[in-house]
């Protein structure tokens, strides 16, 4: 029995195992001692396998971190640096190029260059407060609709929407205060035409081609811009301006000119162009009305299609000319050697042929002199004149002045604006063609025409392309001395004939009036609407321009009756605006014209 007292509740000391105690004793060895170091390189062993068990676990548990925190980084950084583009149909790897050249006046003023701008886009998805942007954008954009754009933006699995392809900075501040982190801006290049509706026509528009959210490509849809696209877009050639025949002082001359005799009168619509007599340059070419090609509106669906303002009259507008085909049949005979001036023709009303009947404004009596008949504006001389030459030579000769052809000029409209001609060329179609019935033109047919014929007899080709250098000579269609009859004659329209009230003191200018009534649709003419044309050139002795002006329906009420002729309206604004523009081709006024051989002397009495 032990001498210590029991207890129960005291802890037992686990037993050692005697042998180690044994050869402790026997090598003169404290045994508690041993053990205490034993239990301590066991505790030690312990904890250094507890410890590298618990660096392995952190080890794997770092690197699980930085694998996802990585992949995390890696897709912030992806989307911080590329936004999703909408999906577009465009050649697989294909790059977008914004670039575009410039396009000037001849005198080196922008007339259309490309913009930095915005665009605004939406990501549904990620949008906080999609009717209260809807709202918002309604307000800021009055053309979008609420309704619909609300649609579009609910619209399931919808990510990514249009909403603006440009913006002003007013839109784009207004847009940044919405405060919408699913609004996003893309900047690209739009075409800017800082002079608004001056040469609308002429350079026509541009739009987006191919797009996204990074770059948008910039292509013409109409006029000039359509169809020099290729040369605009030409990497080699983008720093380097189209330069235009056109000049920007002189259009917005000929624009407000041809405005006001819209305006007085009460005219449809109208067309001026004004031509380099020789080399065929265009230093002007209007058609009213016309558009802000920054905002070109939708060609009209329905109606016609001339009413619409994106229509050029200039070029695409082919109507019955009038009387001013008169000198073309008169130049056609001299040429031929078949009269002189002189020669008397019958002009005795009506010309009978056939069931048809030709008859004039006014009663010229029996005979009138060839250039009498182009003085008055005889239809019944005229028709004579057109039985002596035939319709197989009056077509070759019209044909050399290049009525039968799409008009060669740098529109992409142009081809469409060819004259329509008679299904049989006879010879009663051959009496109204040569008083401008039967046959219709555009205005830059006819100004092409009167160029070819009174310049000196060479064929012109018109151009809106500024031309450096001499041009070549085209090839002769009339001789010099029949162009300088011709031109001799149409000084007379002026002084003493139907054009009384288109000379310009010091300008000299000639030319020759038509109106015509407007076919109807189903045949037959209308009598109270027509087409009003005046063709001129000046100085008449040694011609510079040819000035093509007309007005559609025009009318006026003077000497107590409505008048519709041309020499009642669109003769007037024409000599407006040789006056306005004449000295803006540094072309002074004469103080007394040259003296010329064979002219005689003529005063305006009217």
């Amino acid at each position: 029995m032990s001498d210590l007292p029991e207890d129960d509740d005291a802890p037992r000391r686990p037993l050692r195992p005697l042998a180690p105690v044994l050869r402790a004793r026997d090598r003169g060895e404290n045994p508690d001692l041993i053990e205490r170091a034993n239990r301590i390189r066991r505790h030690d062993g312990i904890r250094e396998r507890l410890k590298a068990r618990a660096e392995s676990r952190l080890l794997v548990l770092g690197l699980f971190f930085v694998v996802v925190f990585g992949a995390v980084g890696g897709r912030m950084a992806q989307f911080a640096t590329s936004v999703p583009e909408e999906p577009r149909m465009s050649i697989f790897g294909s790059t977008i190029t914004s670039a575009r050249a410039d396009i000037t006046d001849r005198k080196g003023r922008v007339l259309a260059t490309n913009l930095h701008t915005q665009a605004l886009y939406a990501h549904p998805q990620d949008m906080i407060d999609i009717p209260y942007a809807v709202r918002e954008l309604s307000r800021i954009f009055p053309d979008l609709e609420h309704d619909e754009l609300l649609a579009r933006l609910t619209r399931p699995g919808r990510k990514f929407v249009w909403l603006r392809k440009t913006l002003s900075p007013e839109e784009v501040q207004a847009v940044h205060d919405i405060g919408d982190p699913g609004l996003l801006f893309a900047t690209r290049d739009m075409r800017l035409y800082p002079n608004g509706h001056l040469a609308a026509h002429v350079l026509g528009g541009a739009s987006f081609g191919d797009e996204g959210v990074r770059a948008a490509e910039v292509i013409g849809v109409a006029g000039i811009e359509k169809a020099m696209d290729a040369r605009l877009r030409d990497p080699d050639k983008v720093d380097e301006p189209l330069q235009l025949s056109i000049d920007m002082t002189i259009q917005a001359a000929t624009r407000k000119v041809l405005q006001g005799g819209i305006d007085l009168y009460e005219a449809k619509g109208g067309s001026a162009i004004i031509m380099d007599i020789k080399s065929g340059e265009i230093v002007s070419m209007v058609s009213l009305p016309d558009f802000d090609p920054n905002r070109r509106p939708r060609p009209a669906l329905t109606g016609d299609p001339s009413d619409s303002p994106l229509f050029n009259r200039a070029v695409l507008g082919v109507y019955e000319l009038g009387s001013v085909f008169k000198i073309f049949a008169t130049a056609n005979a001299l040429d031929l050697g078949l009269v002189t001036p002189d020669t008397q023709i019958d002009t005795q009303s009506p010309l009978v042929y056939g069931r048809f009947k030709i008859g004039d404004f006014h009663n010229y009596g029996p005979t009138k002199s060839v250039r009498g008949v182009i003085e008055v504006s005889s239809n019944v001389g005229t028709a004579h004149i057109a039985q002596m030459i035939g319709p197989t030579r009056q077509k070759e000769f019209l044909g050399r002045l290049g009525f039968f052809e799409p008009t060669p000029v740098e529109l992409v409209e142009a081809p469409t604006g060819r004259p329509l001609l008679p299904k049989v060329w006879g010879d009663l179609a051959g009496m109204t063609i040569s008083f401008g019935h039967g046959m219709s033109s555009s205005p830059l047919h006819l100004a092409v025409g009167y160029a070819s014929l009174l310049n000196g007899g060479h064929k012109v080709t018109p151009t809106l392309l500024k031309r450096d250098g001499p041009v070549p000579e085209g090839p002769r269609v009339v001789s010099e001395q029949t162009s300088r009859q011709s031109r001799e004659m149409l000084r007379l329209v002026v002084t003493d004939g139907t054009a009384s009230m288109g000379d310009v003191p010091g300008y000299y200018v000639a030319g020759k009036t038509g109106t015509a009534d407007k076919p109807k649709p189903g045949g037959g003419y209308y009598k109270n609407r027509n087409m009003v044309t005046f063709a001129s050139i000046f100085p008449y002795y040694d011609p510079k321009y040819v000035v093509i002006t007309t007005l559609d329906e025009a009318k006026v009420f003077a000497a107590g009756e409505e008048r519709r002729t041309a020499g009642w309206t669109v003769v007037p604004v024409a000599a407006e605006l040789i006056r306005r523009v004449a000295p803006l081709l540094d072309m002074r006024p004469a103080i007394e014209e040259p003296a010329q051989p064979g002219i005689r002397e003529a005063r305006n009495n009217h």
